[in-house]
């Protein structure tokens, strides 16, 4: 394997260590009652950009016309905005466990839509791929046993499932033109773009959230939402968007509820059997053989 592609492979591995571990981390800060989701969508999308734009002060700066700004907030709003922002929010109306499952679809719907739009070709190695992939996930998930649901779990299954189809669109449309410019000034302006569509909408919650009761360990994982479940995250999916295929991108999203597992045993909040072993092998089988399925021969 190419020391580009190896790259990219780390990048996506990283990207999805880290969302893993945001899930219950985020979970911790919604169970004090005090952050709502869309405080948290806030957080999520205005502290990265803060970031990103200082950083953008230590680099060169590259001169983005307008034309490609407006590309950038595209990019913005569905590969940032709707796609946090509906999954938060869809999670608040559903179980976590019936939301993993509808996540576990983001990979079919990228393989689709790289297929209509770059005429990506669908292999049997990349449809069985994806198939073992979902399969492992569904069983890691139902593995966890029955979970309370939410408060409207069809609505909530409905929103979750537009914030995969918002990611599998950015994905695929804005696959080639990413490449034209730095990734901190991708990131700068996807996520400042975001910001001014989040903020301005959430008014109420920011006025709402008692913020002299957020406690420490809250804070702490806010912060980590925001340092390592977006700005880093977001880091390194760009880094692996670059290197590789959408449909393989995509593959990864199929890490984090083996993430999530392993985090529950080493918490003891779960217990490691040979069935979840079985879905942890069928998960990284599923991405090895869409790694070796045909690609488009400008690849």
């Amino acid at each position: 394997m190419e020391m580009s592609k190896a790259k990219g492979h780390l990048a996506m591995l990283g990207a999805n260590v880290m969302w893993g571990l945001m899930s219950p981390v985020a979970k911790m800060v919604f169970a004090a009652g005090v952050v709502a989701p869309m405080v948290m969508v806030d957080f999520r999308v205005a502290g990265a950009a803060v970031l990103f734009w200082l950083t953008s002060l230590f680099l060169p700066r590259e001169h983005v016309p307008l034309g490609d700004i407006l590309r950038l907030a595209g990019a913005g709003m569905l590969g940032v905005l709707f796609n946090q922002g509906f999954f938060i929010v869809g999670v608040s109306l559903t179980s976590p466990g019936e939301a993993s499952l509808v996540t576990t679809t983001m990979p079919m719907w990228v393989m689709l839509l790289a297929w209509l739009i770059l005429r990506e070709p669908i292999t049997a190695k990349k449809a069985g791929g994806i198939a073992l992939g979902a399969a492992g996930a569904i069983i890691l998930i139902a593995g966890n046993g029955a979970q309370a649901r939410g408060s409207s779990p069809a609505l909530g299954d409905a929103i979750v499932l537009a914030a995969q189809l918002c990611y599998a669109l950015y994905l695929t449309l804005y696959r080639n033109f990413i490449r034209k410019y730095s990734l901190v000034t991708l990131m700068k302006w996807m996520f400042l773009s975001a910001t001014v569509v989040a903020l301005p909408s959430s008014i109420h919650w920011l006025g709402a959230t008692e913020w002299s009761a957020v406690s420490l360990p809250e804070w702490s994982g806010i912060a980590y939402v925001v340092v390592c479940g977006t700005f880093l995250a977001y880091v390194c999916v760009m880094i692996g968007q670059k290197r590789l295929r959408p449909t393989l991108v995509g593959m990864y999203n199929y890490v984090q509820p083996v993430v999530a597992t392993i985090t529950g045993v080493c918490l003891g909040l779960d217990v490691f059997t040979p069935l979840k072993a079985l879905a942890v092998a069928l998960i990284f089988s599923g991405v090895w053989l869409v790694t070796v399925s045909k690609a488009k021969p400008t690849d």
